[in-house]
């Protein structure tokens, strides 16, 4: 799209989200229900009975979108205001994908303790936290400090993405005529996407996963891995591998991209086995375009983007995930509920093809079907 035209649409537009009200003032005995004296008894109510906030207010249904900006898509560390447009446009997703009020709190610090205080004092007013665009590894530091908020908090980048990826793998194993426990997956980018994907692909069954960071793959060797890192070596990398993505790529099933563009060369695609999978996820620039991928040999190719077939985004997994939550009641999101949420999602394309392993993030049956898996 003209970048251009793309700056002249958000200015003429401004706010792509505002508040509107639940009930109608059309009297005063409405307003004062509503507002005075009305609200005064609610007050004092929810003073001495603050579980029940869920049921009296807007906590029953909103979601806080919070971001520190240091991680914001692939463009990095930009700030709060380079995060706001994103915050601002996933509250949309969740309104008009799963009727979810949410609003976008961007923080002008980047502090891990500092973002967890702020985030734990202003929960009492939401149902729910989506953690957005904080890089690794504060956000682990971040997630797991607001773990028992009391209300679901997910970070999005991390999980969001692992269940979508993890759908979209179910599928294209199908098409590739290949078991998902015996495939080789490759993982491009060790963040917090990378991490969380490759947890939760060991989880579902996937045996031999060997990711890789700017240094390369993330073997035994290495000297000065993050704990992060070397908890990863208890599951991946089975087979010692060394090396770079050269190495990593022989004989891989499958190419799982969460990095940064043109990592990914044809010369790679062709190191892979037949019916190779190639997800080039990183955004806005995927790490090989899907021309040169299928040329390369690739049997079935997916990116980030909603310009091509096959788009693996989060955007399909956390409306749902918080709905669900949300009519629930869920306190925490599990990997239980993860991996039910993937396979759900899968399961929407029930004859899966190279051009269509995922459903559309429009498919009005999406939000309900990862709703019912968040449990």
């Amino acid at each position: 799209m003209d970048t251009k035209k793309i700056i002249s649409g958000y200015k003429k537009q401004g706010a792509r989200i505002e508040t509107a009200p639940r009930v109608k003032l059309r009297t005063k005995q409405d307003i004062a229900l509503w507002y005075t004296p009305g609200v005064g008894v609610a007050s004092s109510h929810l003073a001495k009975n603050p579980k029940e906030a869920r049921q009296m207010s807007v906590k029953k249904n909103s979601v806080a979108v919070v971001s520190d900006g240091s991680a914001v898509l692939g463009l990095g560390n930009i700030g709060p205001y380079g995060a706001l447009p994103v915050m601002e446009g996933k509250a949309l997703l969740f309104k008009q994908l799963a009727g979810i009020d949410a609003w976008p709190i961007v923080l002008d610090t980047q502090d891990a303790d500092e973002i967890v205080r702020v985030v734990k004092a202003i929960a009492p007013a939401f149902g729910g936290i989506n953690l957005e665009d904080i890089a690794a590894p504060k956000c682990f530091e971040v997630e797991k400090a607001l773990g028992e908020l009391g209300i679901p908090v997910m970070h999005d980048d991390q999980h969001g993405t692992a269940i979508v990826v993890l759908a979209g793998l179910i599928n294209a194993a199908k098409v590739a005529k290949k078991t998902l426990g015996k495939l080789r997956v490759v993982i491009s980018g060790a963040g917090a996407a990378g991490i969380a994907t490759a947890k939760l692909l060991s989880a579902a069954g996937v045996k031999d996963i060997v990711l890789l960071d700017r240094s390369g793959i993330i073997a035994p060797s290495r000297e000065n891995l993050s704990p992060v890192k070397q908890e990863l070596l208890s599951f991946a990398n089975p087979r010692m591998l060394e090396g770079g993505l050269d190495e990593a790529m022989n004989g891989a099933d499958a190419f799982i991209g969460l990095s940064g563009k043109g990592v990914l060369t044809a010369a790679h695609v062709e190191r892979m086995a037949e019916n190779a999978i190639v997800f080039a996820l990183a955004n806005p620039e995927p790490e090989i375009y899907p021309e040169e991928a299928k040329k390369a040999g690739a049997l079935v190719v997916a990116t980030g983007r909603s310009d091509f077939p096959n788009q693996i985004n989060n955007s399909l997994v956390f409306p749902g995930v918080f709905r669900g939550a949300l009519d629930r009641g869920v306190t925490a999101i599990t990997e239980a509920s993860k991996l039910r949420a993937a396979k759900a999602l899968a399961a929407l394309v029930p004859k899966p093809t190279a051009a269509k392993i995922i459903p559309d993030s429009l498919d009005k049956k999406v939000v309900p079907a990862v709703a019912r898996a968040i449990r």
